[in-house]
């Protein structure tokens, strides 16, 4: 029973108190969410302020104070979610996610959006996965809405290398690098997940409509607000928190100097989450955002899906380190190298000049010339030795014919 009366009451908070507030998750963490409720309808213990934003939803929801609010909340928002397809999950459920809990940790000293980063009291899901493990491999990928052509090729090549490794792809529908994230983990046949700033039932932006239905049927929407809430600026900043706290890090491809990713970013690094960024041109727009994250100590450059892998996954996932493109001459060693150095491309010179020119003995340049003909770097005659045009292939070449 007291199960239940705290999933009422957290669902009942989270209608009656917009998320994040720093008061209402002290007082919940003190004396429970039953408790916490019962003190917001009745306006004592809780500061002026509060107690008047909890009376002006009530009055919208047209419950009144004296009734049974948390029972009878609940019983709206569970019809409502019925209707919409939707459930509710709060802590006190099975599918709740754990690492949610950590925005505890995430309330600085400030003004009310720094302050205001506590853990949702219950959210809203339309998807058939189940929250708390599609999140245990998550990775957020984060940035600006108005992304160039190059910001776009990175989206969705990390969503949609992501999801072929596996990992869930999280980011928060808009548009952009969002969108273009979210299309790529589809696209990829892996799961992701929107995290929006408005009601489960809004499809904002409507641009995107598409795409998050096509999300709400394979992934996963998750909003802290109930149906009919519209998007607002400060929203979109909260909800940013939730991004940084359901994931392992968070990848900023693209962002202006004021992008809103930034502040996910900074959520990430509270969280202990890595945070990763891609460099842009240092001429662009997008990237000066990019570019002063970069600079701030623990950043993390990724470039490909196998270093943001490397940077989250388990030990041992590591990276391929990039090369460059192989050449016949690799398999030579540096003497080897420095005598072919030496031998010039159509005058015949003879060993010792070679060895001259080289700074070697004659004894090892007439060791090693022959090999280099063999190889198919140089040509011998009469005169001596002269470079070959082209060499015939690497080592190795002939034995496997």
């Amino acid at each position: 029973m007291r199960a239940a009366e705290e999933r009422e009451a957290r669902m009942a908070l989270g209608t009656l108190v917009e998320p994040g507030s720093r008061e209402l998750g002290l007082l919940v963490r003190s004396v429970g969410a039953p408790e916490a409720l019962a003190r917001a309808v009745g306006g004592f213990g809780i500061s002026p302020g509060l107690a008047g934003a909890v009376q002006a939803r009530l009055r919208i929801a047209g419950v009144d104070g004296s009734a049974d609010v948390g029972a009878e909340l609940a019983e709206q928002m569970g019809e409502l979610a019925e209707r919409l397809g939707a459930r509710i999950i709060t802590a006190a459920d099975e599918e709740w996610p754990a690492v949610l809990d950590d925005l505890v940790r995430a309330s600085r000293e400030g003004n009310m959006l720094r302050r205001d980063t506590d853990p949702p009291m219950c959210v809203w899901l339309r998807g058939p996965l189940r929250l708390a493990e599609t999140l245990k491999r998550s990775v957020a990928v984060v940035g600006a809405r108005a992304v160039t052509g190059y910001g776009g090729y990175v989206a969705s090549e990390f969503g949609y290398g992501l999801a072929e490794c596996g990992w869930t792809v999280v980011s928060g529908g808009a548009l952009g690098v969002d969108v273009t994230a979210h299309r790529g983990a589809l696209a990829g046949g892996g799961a992701t997940v929107a995290v929006m700033a408005c009601g489960i039932d809004k499809a904002y932006p409507a641009a995107n409509t598409a795409v998050l239905e096509q999300i709400g049927d394979e992934g996963l929407l998750l909003t802290e607000w109930p149906p009919g809430t519209q998007p607002h600026k400060t929203r979109f900043l909260t909800r940013n928190r939730v991004i940084a706290a359901a994931t392992r890090g968070t990848v900023m491809v693209e962002a202006g100097s004021r992008s809103g990713a930034r502040n996910t970013l900074g959520y990430a690094r509270l969280l202990q989450r890595s945070a990763m960024v891609v460099p842009g041109p240092i001429n662009s727009p997008m990237s000066v955002g990019c570019h002063v994250e970069l600079r701030q100590p623990g950043t993390v450059l990724v470039t490909r899906v196998e270093e943001i892998v490397e940077e989250i996954g388990s030990v041992g996932e590591l990276a391929t380190p990039i090369q460059g493109a192989g050449r016949p001459e690799d398999v030579l060693d540096a003497l080897q190298a420095r005598i072919l150095d030496a031998v010039r491309p159509r005058k015949a010179t003879t060993a010792e000049q070679i060895a001259a020119v080289a700074g070697v003995s004659g004894r090892d340049a007439r060791r090693n010339l022959p090999l280099l003909e063999e190889l198919g770097f140089v040509l011998s005659g009469p005169d001596g030795y002269r470079l070959s045009s082209p060499p015939r292939g690497p080592i190795g070449e002939e034995e496997e014919r």
